[in-house]
Formats: C-alpha cells, sequence, structure tokens
C-alpha cells in the first residue's frame, strides 16, 4: 500500500509541470472533487468506510500539492531548473486514476489490518524502504500522504 501511495505521489512532478508551463493554479477544486468522489463510489462498492476513503484521499491530493508548491518555489528562484515542456494533464490523470484504483485495492485487501492499532510499526517500516528510492522531497511529502491511514478519520 505504501508503495502505491509513494506512486501516485511522484506524479506531482508531471502534474507541477504541466501547470507551470500553462501558468494553471495548483489548487483545482473541481478536478479535486471528481477524484474524492470517484474515490468514493469505488469505495462503496469495495464494501470500505468512504469518510475514510475521502479522508485519505485528501491527503493524498494535499501530499501531491505540496509537492507541486515545492517545486515551483524551486523553478521561481531557479529558472533555469524549471521544465522548458510541459505534459497536458490529460496524459498524466489516467495515470493518477490507476494509483488511485492501486490505492483501493489494497486497502480492501488490508482491510482487517487497517482496523487493527498495532500495525503503525509495518506502515513506518514500509515507509522508510520505500522512502529509500524516492528524492527527499518526496520523502517528506510521504508522510503527509500516509497520515490518514494510521487512524481513524478526523472529525
Amino acid at each position: 500500500m505504501v508503495e502505491a501511495v509513494a506512486l501516485r505521489l511522484t506524479t506531482a512532478d508531471t502534474v507541477a509541470a504541466s501547470k507551470w508551463r500553462s501558468d494553471a493554479p495548483i489548487d483545482d477544486p473541481a478536478r479535486e472533487e471528481q477524484v474524492l468522489a470517484s474515490v468514493a463510489a469505488q469505495a462503496l462498492d469495495e464494501g470500505l468506510d468512504a469518510a475514510r476513503v475521502h479522508q485519505i484521499f485528501r491527503d493524498q491530493i494535499e501530499a501531491n500539492k505540496d509537492v507541486q508548491r515545492a517545486l515551483f518555489a524551486w523553478w521561481s528562484v531557479s529558472p533555469g531548473s524549471a521544465p522548458a515542456i510541459g505534459p497536458d494533464l490529460s496524459h498524466v490523470r489516467p495515470v493518477i486514476d490507476r494509483q488511485n484504483t492501486q490505492i483501493l485495492d489494497q486497502m480492501r485487501e488490508q482491510q482487517a489490518v487497517l482496523a487493527e492499532t498495532g500495525w503503525l510499526p509495518a506502515l513506518l517500516d514500509a515507509a522508510g524502504a520505500v522512502g529509500q528510492i524516492l528524492s527527499p522531497l518526496h520523502q517528506a511529502t510521504l508522510a503527509r500522504a500516509l497520515v490518514s491511514l494510521c487512524g481513524p478519520v478526523a472529525p
């Protein structure tokens, strides 16, 4: 599950490049709501708690935007490092959708584990192992992407 979350997080670079080159804002509330509605519907189909899934994917989106903001900040002070071209978001959205499905599949498969309280050390170990292949920026935001997996949905 941690690997699926990390892979989803790595799409932030492509999304940031696209938005940077097209002068699009990082925040896209309409798209975010589409994603959240889609995963909530999938959650119900999978027998998962839709509120918890909503929170988990809200964290995915926020972590992705944290990467985008950091990249925008870097490109602003170091314009030479900014991407020369930005891919069309229509090419990356199917990748994100596949990762969302992968995360949901993992949640369904690990439902019993996620309902327990003693699995946090295993999650941390997995995050540490996966984090070794990520950039420092992605390592830092991985914790944000995983936070709601660690407990009940915030009120």
